[in-house]
């Protein structure tokens, strides 16, 4: 007698039971009038299809089956349908609509379908806008990342509900007014002190521009990082404030407005915003007489480091928690004396910049870090970058292939002088790359030493410096340990003119030509030849002691 046990499936039964086969008919009665569908054999956790769903799918089945079934041809007797490249395509071809009949509709059914593949991806993507990257100094306190994140507010980089939501947050800590500064100020530390630790990084746009905006930290302990943010900026936004004693601690010595201003000027910056911050506090209340006051103590310092007061600086008086002065013009009820141009409109109506379009391929490394691969994070100082394109990183010679580009989060095939750029490269490990390495074109990599000859200005430093002494050198985006190994000559301030002969020692406010040595091999350029990687500051103790540029580098 036949094998009565379960049967695999019960598709399998069902074959059984309509095949012409030896099994007894009372058996083969019994199977044809089992329910596939009944409730009772579908556990309860499982999807139960509705009965039209499973007559449509048994339909789909068979259409599927019958070419197979009749050795290629339709069951209807009609012309052999096109080949198909997978099952899907063959679900999707033998599935009709609802009131399809005969293979003219079929065909229409592919042509319909194609458009679930990915459309090829354009040829090149790139931001078409000019990228300008403004950097927000001053002194601690002054307003600097409620005004970046005022600014992106009123742009509509912010929406409403996370601005409330940090408002809420910080009215839960008794921080009413600091809501506008977490859109910049992103971790946890920094929202808890109120400061800026790191240089917090947005963006925004305009009709004309698409603006980076890099917020640097105020607090004298954390120069080191407002000196890698002004490195990469194009623009300074100086942010005093109005409020009665607050100016004046942030530019008496030991105050950071002055030794902001003047590293912004030193990293290359040529045009200065200064906005004088806080105008409608009660001590100020919109008064000209205080802004007055603020402007023309501050203007003789600016001019003293080479802004030129026509054409490199402009003052502004904004209220950042408020927004009023940055986007919209000024009330004149509010304040009538001020008639010039918002500062979001100023910055869109400058000129354009002087790009190195035609260069080799040159970005200083800001900052690294892993995320399924090495990704780098820097401004393009000239030439171009392509995805795929093959690179170098200096000085270890380490060659790299481009793998992905964004700039500024938005992912890019090509980009451009001036952007701010994060590059995923392969080829290399995240432990292998440090900030201050240069990415750039194989046939012309950037120059590398470790001893250079160098004309220093001393702004300010108690003692002497003479051979053997010690600073940090910031250069670019590298911060190295630097020696000095001989003082060459001293120059005239006020004639050019070098000395014969070799000075013993270097004092306050005096210019040298000095042979400098690093602690490693670092990238630099002469000034003459790439101003943005040969001028460097010389810090100690906490405090800026000088500037200078780099002559020549001595192999």
């Amino acid at each position: 007698m036949a094998n009565n046990g379960a049967p695999d499936s019960w598709e399998q039964q069902a074959d059984v039971g309509t095949g012409d086969n030896s099994e007894s008919k009372d058996m083969s009665a019994k199977f044809s009038t089992l329910n596939v569908n009944a409730a009772e054999f579908v556990p309860s956790f499982s999807y139960n299809p509705s009965s039209e769903e499973t007559v449509v799918k048994s339909e789909a089945q068979d259409n599927v089956e019958s070419p197979v079934t009749n050795g290629g041809e339709e069951s209807g007797g009609g012309e052999t349908p096109p080949p198909v490249d997978s099952w899907e395509a063959a679900a999707l071809d033998s599935d009709p609509p609802s009131g399809a009949s005969g293979v003219g509709e079929e065909d229409d059914e592919i042509i319909e379908a194609k458009p679930k593949k990915k459309p090829p991806r354009p040829e090149e993507t790139r931001s078409k806008k000019e990228h300008v990257n403004v950097v927000i100094i001053g002194h601690v306190d002054a307003g600097k990342s409620t005004i970046g994140g005022q600014i992106m507010a009123l742009t509509g980089m912010v929406d409403k509900r996370t601005l409330e939501k940090y408002e809420r947050e910080a009215k839960e800590r008794s921080r009413e007014s600091w809501y506008l500064s977490w859109a910049l100020d992103t971790n946890q530390e920094e929202r808890e002190k109120g400061k800026t630790v790191e240089v917090g990084r947005a963006y925004f746009e305009t009709d004309k521009k698409h603006f980076t905006i890099l917020d640097a930290p105020g607090h004298k302990s954390f120069v080191p990082n407002m000196i890698g943010g002004a490195a990469q900026a194009d623009l300074a936004v100086l942010v005093i404030s109005a409020r009665k004693g607050e100016f004046e601690t942030g530019f008496d010595r030991g105050g950071q407005t002055r030794e902001h201003a003047m590293l912004a000027k030193t990293a290359g910056v040529k045009h200065m915003v200064v906005l004088i911050n806080k105008m409608d506090d009660p001590t100020v209340l919109w008064s000209e007489e205080r802004y007055i006051e603020c402007r023309d103590k501050i203007l003789p310092y600016l001019k003293k480091l080479g802004f030129n007061p026509a054409k490199d600086l402009t003052f502004m008086p904004v209220s950042g928690l408020t927004g009023l002065g940055l986007k919209d013009a000024l009330d004149p009820k509010t304040c009538p004396w001020y008639r010039g141009e918002p500062f979001i409109t100023f910055i869109d109506n400058l000129p354009s910049l002087n790009r190195k379009m035609d260069g080799p391929f040159l970005m200083p490394v800001v900052e690294k870090y892993k995320d399924m691969g090495t990704v780098v994070m820097g401004k393009v100082e000239s030439g171009e970058m392509k995805k795929g394109q093959s690179l170098i990183i200096m000085p270890n010679r380490t060659p790299v292939v481009v793998d992905q580009l964004w700039s500024d989060d938005e992912e890019v095939t090509s980009v451009g002088p001036g952007e701010n750029i994060k590059a995923k490269l392969k080829g290399v490990e995240e432990e292998d790359v440090s900030p201050g390495f240069v990415l750039c074109d194989p046939s012309s990599p950037a120059r590398t030493g470790r001893v250079f000859d160098a004309q220093v200005v001393i702004l300010e430093h108690k003692s002497i410096i003479c051979a053997g002494y010690s600073a940090v050198m910031h250069i670019h985006c590298v911060a190295e340990e630097v020696t000095v190994k001989a003082l060459i000559c001293l120059i005239d301030k006020k004639t050019g003119e070098k000395t014969r002969s070799r000075p013993r020692f270097v004092k306050q406010d005096q210019v040298a030509i000095m042979r400098i040595e690093c602690a490693g091999v670092i990238c630099m350029e002469q000034f003459k030849l790439f101003p943005q990687m040969g001028r460097f500051t010389l810090r100690d103790e906490g405090k800026t002691i000088a500037i200078g540029k780099v002559l020549k580098i001595i192999e």
